[in-house]
């Protein structure tokens, strides 16, 4: 989470200049299975937010962090994080999320102690298959894994017994796919605008994790066929194949002016 906007903002989608290269059109995912009891979207899902430092996931720290339990979209349990993160925050990410070296320092854990906490609740929730939701979940999910390597503790892979990361739900990948030519830009809160999703205390993880769950369930009911009706394996590989199409699009019209730009293209852990 993230800089003019949020210290993670700046690695949305947003208009640009460069002449647009021809995007092929999302497939429709076939008709699905109907399935007895709530859609996915009606049961528990898990919302989680970083913010951080800065905008690179294999630099920046986390400063704050939040995993917000909710059913429906209405949230039941929250935990939070306060971190010291142990190397400045620049002025530019103290003006998004509000916390100050001195605020860290006097009431943050030491990050060690905090990612290991915070790995291991997410990944407690991940074993049970609660469905993870985040908006822009390479990001979280990758500096997540920088902390915990750079603290000497088990990667989120190792922690599932080498299994993938899933199920996972990007409100920002998910939106992309189905209102492409939307215009405008993709940061949480002009995307929460245009679902009518209330996001107050913009920019501080709890609201912003309990916004994107609320994204997620938004899109299901607003795109039933695309989304809502999918189960969560299925909506899991799709967002694996949108995302790569927004990275090689995206690259593609960023080497018009820089020969050497490179979008990976991984998702949702780098």
């Amino acid at each position: 989470m993230d800089g003019a906007e949020r210290a993670r903002a700046m690695n949305h989608d947003t208009p640009t200049p460069i002449p647009p290269t021809p995007i092929p059109p999302t497939p429709v995912p076939p008709a699905p299975v109907p399935s007895a009891g709530p859609a996915w979207w009606q049961r528990g899902l898990v919302g989680f937010d970083l913010e951080t430092t800065g905008t690179d996931p294999a630099e920046s720290r986390i400063v704050t962090a939040a995993l917000v339990d909710t059913l429906g979209g209405t949230p039941t349990r929250a935990r939070h994080w306060l971190l010291a993160p142990g190397v400045p925050i620049p002025p530019e990410a103290q003006a998004i999320h509000g916390i100050s070296d001195e605020q860290a320092r006097a009431g943050g854990r030491h990050p060690a102690e905090a990612v290991e906490e915070i790995a291991a609740a997410l990944c407690v929730r991940l074993a049970q298959g609660h469905p993870v939701v985040a908006f822009n979940a390479p990001f979280d999910l990758s500096l997540l894994d920088a902390e915990l390597r750079r603290h000497g503790r088990p990667a989120l892979a190792e922690r599932l017994a080498g299994r993938l990361v899933v199920p996972v739900l990007d409100a920002l990948v998910i939106d992309r796919a189905v209102d492409r030519d939307r215009p405008g830009p993709r940061t949480l809160q002009h995307v929460c605008e245009v679902y009518g999703v209330p996001l107050a205390d913009a920019h501080t993880a709890a609201a912003d994790a309990l916004a994107a769950v609320r994204l997620a369930v938004a899109l299901a009911e607003r795109y039933p066929r695309e989304v809502g009706d999918l189960t969560l394996e299925a909506l899991h590989t799709h967002q694996i194949g949108w995302y790569r199409g927004w990275a090689e699009s995206r690259q593609a019209r960023l080497r018009v002016t820089t020969p050497d730009a490179v979008i990976d293209p991984r998702w949702p852990l780098r």
